[in-house]
């Protein structure tokens, strides 16, 4: 009755292996229905439930005081990999303390029920100290990255748009999805994203495979079930 939480750097493919260990696994995913169950006993009511993720979350005006609105793509990926040089935003307000409480909720309720997968929401920072729960973070060098997205934006686009273009629009979307789930956990946590101390695993998709990555995950969620987890000693 294991639960796995997936930090991924967007363009890594880690959506994919979510999905292949759910595959091999028999797990759910952690997604709206989830969340519209919580919504259920809260005032909210289910129609006003929202996923809120990293995913759909975008960087305030924190972030534009940070950098302002020349800022490069660069700038704003190394931003993502380093989010201590700033403060935390000062200011949150109810309605996102609102939804962050039905995220909550809705993660908190999945491990009652056991075998999910919950990719990003903040997953391994609200289940930071729960038994059970093997948390993973899934990276891939920024080239990579931006190369997988180019060929999605190529795929999806007509013909006639040039390399360059296709390079450019990958490198900033990546930084900009980048910069906001750094942003997210920074905000709302105060925790660093890409903190390797939050995981049981930090697997390298350079070097890994879709499946590669997903046997590792499982075999560490089996070894879990049948090993005692560890204690801290002197």
């Amino acid at each position: 009755m294991a639960i796995i939480t997936i930090s991924r750097q967007f363009g890594s493919g880690g959506d994919a292996v979510a999905i292949r260990v759910c595959e091999v696994l028999g797990y759910n995913s952690f997604g709206k229905e989830q969340i519209i169950e919580a919504a259920k006993e809260t005032t909210l009511g289910k129609y006003n439930a929202i996923d809120y993720t990293e995913d759909n979350h975008e960087t305030k005006s924190f972030l534009d005081r940070l950098f302002g609105r020349s800022a490069s793509a660069v700038q704003k990926i190394a931003w993502a990999e380093n989010p201590t040089i700033a403060e935390r935003p000062e200011h949150i307000d109810a309605h996102d303390t609102a939804v962050l409480s039905l995220t909550k909720r809705a993660i908190l309720a999945s491990v009652k029920a056991g075998n999910y997968v919950i990719v990003g929401r903040a997953g391994q920072i609200i289940l930071r100290d729960t038994p059970g729960v093997l948390h993973v973070r899934i990276e891939s060098p920024v080239e990579m990255r931006i190369q997988r997205i180019k060929q999605q934006l190529k795929d999806k686009t007509d013909a006639s748009q040039s390399d360059a273009k296709l390079l450019q629009a990958a490198t900033e979307i990546i930084a900009d999805r980048d910069m906001a789930s750094a942003d997210y956990v920074k905000r709302y946590f105060n925790t660093d994203w890409g903190d390797a101390l939050l995981y049981h695993l930090v697997l390298n998709r350079g070097r890994l495979s879709i499946e590669q990555a997903a046997q590792i995950i499982i075999a560490a969620v089996r070894a879990m079930e049948q090993v005692p987890a560890a204690t801290t000693t002197a």
